[in-house]
C-alpha cells in the first residue's frame, strides 16, 4: 500500500467521519472506497466518450 497525504474542508471530514461510523469502518477505509468507485465511475464515463 502507498500512503497519501490529502486535505479535505472540515465539513468533508465530519461526513466522512459520520459515514463511517455508521458503517462500522475506519474512515480512511470509506475514503479510500469512495475515491475506488469514483475513479471506476470516471473511467467508464471516459470509454463511453471514445
Amino acid at each position: 500500500m502507498v500512503t497519501l497525504t490529502i486535505t479535505l474542508d472540515p465539513a468533508v471530514v465530519s461526513f466522512y467521519q459520520r459515514v463511517a461510523e455508521l458503517a462500522e469502518k475506519p474512515v480512511e477505509t470509506v475514503l479510500a472506497d469512495a475515491l475506488f468507485k469514483l475513479a471506476g465511475e470516471l473511467s467508464l464515463e471516459a470509454m463511453r466518450k471514445k
